[in-house]
């Protein structure tokens, strides 16, 4: 089990870095666990974030590559619906870091 430290508080990850408790995201949570991945949340970060929390709100999972790229190009647009444009964003794996930063867990396709 991993932990991170916020200004308040202490938050538990799995060994993934990954929440155990969904309920502990905030903004702040995710700027600190962007800060070790060594990206800087923008605009386009957040409305990524924003589209991976809504979807596993709908769909109680968070979604591989994929159900992520159709996802973003429905609620965003088919300039931002494309794999090219969210490894940019998210160059490691984008819907695994995406999930991670939106305090979601681990896409249960992504190895």
């Amino acid at each position: 089990m991993q932990e991170i430290s916020l200004s308040n508080s202490t938050v538990n990850l799995d060994d993934e870095g990954y929440l155990l408790n969904l309920d502990d995201w905030s903004e702040e949570l995710a700027q600190a666990l962007a800060e070790e991945e060594n990206i800087t949340l923008t605009d386009s970060h957040w409305e990524i974030i924003g589209v991976i929390r809504h979807f596993y709100q709908e769909f109680g999972l968070s979604p591989a590559m994929r159900p992520l790229v159709k996802a973003v190009g429905q609620q965003l647009g088919p300039d931002k619906g494309k794999s090219m444009y969210l490894m940019k964003l998210f160059p490691e794996s984008p819907a695994k870091q995406a999930a991670r930063l939106a305090g979601l867990p681990k896409p249960t396709n992504c190895l």
